[in-house]
């Protein structure tokens, strides 16, 4: 791992809908040319990582990154925002995506697709101890293989961990106990020896989740889940099939709620999808939102889903690819990272989006849009021109972060870059 300079970086003035074209010491611009929303700016803080994905800061402002296929690295940040000085803190090729660390930053923990580990943390040196323990293990290790992890802010006592499916549309995991497509929470202040096993232990936070990858409380200590929906989804009536995966199923913002209390309901997932376009769903009037079935059978069938599935609270356009989610000090966004479509054309997502948010006279929190809205959230940091992208052309956003200064960092995994995206 390099050691990058320690030069101040130079803001410059931001124009309305442009990015911040300064870049930190010995650090290249931007791979690919980025706008920002009015207001806001970016710079590149980081480059030539192996595969970024999610990133904390600790209480003394390190930030820590999980590069997938290497470990974990340590980064130290300066005033500006720009990093000055790099280490690998656990080199483990097996780490691809969790991190958090415990509120009293004495403990923490990463994820492989199998396992969750945990390390003992030393909030005032930074350093790790060199064993790590088994916190949980059982996790498939097909399909979907990111484990994110949150612990919620009340409950220091608990550890929330996401499980995607292992195929794109797998239909055993309409029975939660086989503890794919779900999301999960375990008690980490008395951990059996040998740690948790995944499949039969813990409680549920929802399931039918098909790849719940974004986790984030908000202002209530409530949970919400941004939701990877599938993939080359077709609608078959009276046995007329109609390709309907250009702009279906939508990718959804899901409200999981509280995560103390076992959470049984069923989000639909793998029969159920969530409507984005009622265009291309010939047989029926629908709205956005809305759930869908492959096939409707006297049985099971659209009306079905109404009856005994959770739908979305937000939808989002199909295949954007939703991963890192955080909400702002304030409660009054939640930023989600798209990470973007591999096949749709024309592309979308690749950039990073604002949900606003607002608190009902219950004092619970809510998208301001409706479940029913295209425009329920904001581009904040986006391509030029979206339909262009590739893995090789955009940035690829995964993880999301912010510094006690409120600044938001933003991983690309495909790029190996880190960006700072400041308001005001």
């Amino acid at each position: 791992m390099k050691i990058l300079g320690t030069t101040v970086v130079a803001l410059m003035t931001v124009t309305s809908g442009q990015a911040l074209l300064s870049s930190c010491p010995n650090i290249p611009s931007s791979l690919y040319p980025y706008k920002t929303a009015p207001g806001w700016s970016y710079v590149k803080v980081a480059d030539g990582l192996h595969s970024p994905r999610d990133l904390i800061f600790d209480s003394q402002g390190r930030l820590l990154i999980v590069e997938k296929g290497v470990g974990l690295s340590q980064h130290i940040v300066d005033a500006n925002g720009c990093i000055t000085n790099t280490r690998l803190l656990i080199e483990n090729a097996d780490l691809n995506h969790g991190i958090c660390l415990s509120t009293n930053e004495e403990t923490l923990y990463a994820s492989s697709p199998s396992s969750v580990f945990s390390w003992t943390y030393d909030p005032t040196t930074g350093n790790v101890g060199r064993n790590p323990g088994l916190v949980i293990s059982g996790m498939a290790t097909s399909g979907h293989t990111t484990r994110t992890l949150a612990i919620p802010p009340h409950r220091t006592d608990l550890l929330v961990v996401s499980h995607g499916s292992n195929s794109n549309v797998d239909e055993d995991t309409s029975n939660p106990k086989v503890a794919r497509a779900i999301v999960k929470v375990f008690n980490i202040s008395s951990i059996p020896m040998g740690g948790y096993n995944f499949v039969s232990q813990g409680w549920n936070a929802g399931f039918g989740l098909r790849n719940e990858v974004g986790l984030a409380f908000d202002g209530n200590n409530m949970l919400w889940g941004v939701e990877n929906s599938a993939d080359n989804l077709a609608r078959t009536v009276n046995g007329t099939m109609t390709d309907v995966h250009t702009d279906n199923p939508s990718e959804e913002l899901n409200f999981l709620g509280d995560v103390t209390l076992a959470n049984d309901d069923w989000y639909g997932y793998p029969v159920c999808f969530t409507v984005w376009s009622p265009d291309e769903l010939l047989d029926r009037v629908f709205k956005v939102g809305q759930q869908f079935v492959q096939i409707p059978i006297p049985d099971f069938n659209d009306d079905t889903c109404t009856q005994i599935s959770v739908p979305p609270t937000l939808s989002f356009q199909a295949h954007s690819a939703p991963l890192g989610c955080k909400f702002d000090a304030r409660f009054s966004d939640l930023f989600v990272a798209m990470h973007g479509s591999w096949d749709r054309q024309p592309p979308t997502g690749y950039k990073v989006v604002a949900v606003p948010f607002a608190q009902g006279p219950d004092g619970s929190y809510a998208p301001t849009a409706a479940s029913w809205s295209i425009r329920g959230s904001i581009d904040v940091f986006y391509p030029p021109d979206e339909t262009q992208c590739s893995s090789s052309t955009c940035i690829r956003p995964v993880g999301l972060a912010f510094d006690a200064a409120g600044r938001l960092y933003v991983t690309s995994d495909a790029s190996g870059e880190v960006f700072l995206l400041s308001q005001g």
